[in-house]
């Protein structure tokens, strides 16, 4: 087993062995363990690749779901890797692909499933008697609520900004917040397979709506503390964000933003069609969803925030308008989706969620 093109692994074909091997590799090897390589968006990236794709057949071509910076949205059963970590790199140095690359392309994976049923089962702990660490390492990819991960990015605050007394103070219950925040979406992590459709979009919205809330828990601390320090104190915060464009410099923001479009991922009509056969009942319900699908896509687009936020607090606003408009068209697609599911027969149901996979095989 080695990496592929630097983002991915070379393996066997996909077994549930076969992934708990590689993810108890990222866990024997410290990768997740070590809170300075999770801090680094490039390198999450490349775990999330790598896991994501493991026993992968037919190259990067293949991989219509992956992201611009290279990482995926979806790595096996669990949507949003690393979510915790994506939501500070933006608001506190300002790196923007990890957070923003997510989008569309991400409903379209939930719709059209990549994985078979077979592989995701490997993704998660058999049973209470088998080792944890496979199931340590995805519960990591969910979010880390030690204060070794989750009390990071508080620690460089501290020195940067110098508290007084009050300010740290205020600095320590952003640091509380912090950690009940990566907790929350740590809850979110799931515990089964989805092998449908609605399964899948269910848990990407119960993803999100714990991104939603944890987020909720940050904004008031941090806005707290901002507002509590001088002139000097900002300027110095605001230019960690200055100093860490400097170091990775981006080909801007509003290009990464969601990632793949319509375009790019063609709605497949014509295989829903020659599949599932469907009755006039079932292509109304079908015509539907593909615009929701259509309009959660250029809703997306359109909400795109410019990459000039100079504020940690301006960012972290930013991020939580983004999620609020991710939970609306997931919501407004789920219902579509369920819609449409109902109307299926269970042979169609079949064919329906055999698209993914066969697409990407």
């Amino acid at each position: 087993m080695g990496w592929h093109g630097g983002h991915g692994f070379r393996t066997a074909a996909v077994s549930s062995g076969n992934i708990r091997t590689a993810l108890n590799s990222f866990s024997h090897g410290r990768a997740l363990h070590n809170a300075r390589i999770l801090s680094n968006p490039a390198a999450r990236a490349q775990l999330a690749a790598g896991a994501a794709v493991i026993g992968w057949h037919g190259g990067a071509h293949g991989w219509w779901w992956r992201h611009p910076n290279g990482g995926f949205g979806w790595v096996g059963p669990l949507f949003w890797p690393f979510a915790y970590y994506d939501i500070y790199d933006y608001t506190l140095w300002g790196y923007g692909p990890g957070f923003w690359g997510y989008g569309y392309v991400d409903i379209y994976a939930g719709l059209f499933g990549p994985y078979g049923y077979g592989g995701l089962a490997g993704y998660l702990p058999p049973s209470r008697q088998q080792p944890r660490s496979a199931a340590s390492s995805f519960a990591q990819m969910c979010a880390d609520d030690g204060r070794e991960v989750a009390g990071l990015p508080i620690d460089q605050i501290g020195k940067v900004i110098e508290p007084n007394e009050i300010q740290r103070a205020a600095l320590d219950d952003l640091a509380g917040a912090s950690i009940k925040a990566a907790q929350t979406i740590r809850a979110s992590c799931p515990t089964q397979v989805a092998a449908t459709a609605p399964g899948r979009l269910a848990a990407m919205q119960q993803r999100i709506e714990a991104m939603v809330s944890g987020v909720a828990l940050v904004r008031p601390p941090l806005e707290r503390l901002y507002g509590l320090l001088d002139d000097e104190q900002k300027a110095r915060f605001n230019a960690m964000a200055e100093d860490e464009r400097k170091k990775t410099p981006s080909s801007g923001l509003v290009g990464e933003c969601g990632g793949a479009q319509p375009l790019t991922l063609a709605w497949p009509a014509d295989e829903i069609e020659n599949r599932l056969h469907p009755n006039d009942t079932q292509r109304a319900a079908l015509g539907k969803l593909q615009d929701a699908a259509a309009n959660a896509a250029d809703t997306l687009k359109t909400a795109c925030q410019p990459a000039d936020m100079l504020t940690p607090t301006s960012r972290l606003d930013a991020i939580a308008k983004r999620l609020d408009t991710m939970l609306q068209v997931v919501k407004s697609v789920r219902s579509a989706l369920d819609d449409f599911y109902a109307t299926l027969s269970d042979e169609q149901k079949a064919q329906f969620e055999a698209i993914g996979p066969r697409r990407t095989s």
